[in-house]
C-alpha cells in the first residue's frame, strides 16, 4: 500500500471541505442537451487587509449527441489557471463518479473587489437573489487559490444530484428497462 494515496486523499478532502456551496439550486440537469449552471463565486481575501473578490460565471455541461466509447474521459475547460490542479480532477473521477462523455466548460467574468467580508457579500447576494425571485443561481465561496475547484465541486454535485432524475427520464422515454 502506498502512503502517497493517503496523502492524496487527505489533500483532496481538505480541498473539498475548504470550498462551500452556500446557496445551492434545486434543479436537475437536463437529461438531453446542454445545461447551464450560473453562479456567483466569492473568494476570501488572499491575506489580511486585502479585499474579497466577487465573480459571476456559468458552467455549461454538454452531453454528447452520439454515443462514445465507455473509456472516454470527461473534458474540463477553463476551471484552473494551473494545469497541476487537474490531478484533483483525476482523483475525483477515479474514486467517486464516472462522468464519461460529458464536457464541462466554465466561463466567468473578471473578478471584482468588494469591501465587504465574505459573509456580508454572501448575505447581500442572497438578499438580491431573493428579491429577484432567482433560484437558478448558486453562490459559492472559496479561498482564492481554490476558485476553480469550487466551481468544479458545484458542477460535480449538480451531476451527482441529477443522476436519479436523469435515469428516470431515460426509463420514461424507453431508453432503459
Amino acid at each position: 500500500m502506498s502512503f502517497f494515496e493517503f496523502e492524496q486523499e487527505r489533500r483532496f478532502r481538505q480541498t473539498w471541505e475548504a470550498v462551500r456551496i452556500v446557496r445551492p439550486v434545486p434543479y436537475s440537469l437536463f437529461t438531453f442537451g446542454d445545461s447551464v449552471l450560473p453562479y456567483f463565486l466569492v473568494c476570501h481575501a488572499a491575506k489580511p487587509g486585502d479585499t474579497v473578490s466577487l465573480r459571476r460565471g456559468e458552467v455549461r455541461i454538454a452531453r454528447p449527441t452520439i454515443l462514445t466509447p465507455d473509456n472516454m474521459h470527461p473534458q474540463f475547460r477553463n476551471f484552473f489557471e494551473n494545469q497541476g490542479d487537474l490531478e484533483m480532477v483525476d482523483f475525483l473521477i477515479a474514486r467517486t463518479a464516472a462522468f464519461s462523455h460529458l464536457t464541462f466548460d466554465n466561463h466567468s467574468a473578471p473578478a471584482r473587489s468588494v469591501t465587504d467580508s465574505v459573509e456580508e457579500t454572501v448575505a447581500r447576494l442572497n438578499r438580491q437573489l431573493d428579491a429577484d425571485e432567482e433560484d437558478h443561481i448558486a453562490v459559492l465561496t472559496a479561498p482564492p487559490h481554490l476558485a476553480g475547484f469550487a466551481v468544479l465541486r458545484y458542477a460535480t454535485e449538480r451531476v451527482i444530484q441529477s443522476a436519479a432524475d436523469n435515469v428516470q427520464e431515460l426509463r420514461e422515454r424507453g431508453f432503459l428497462p
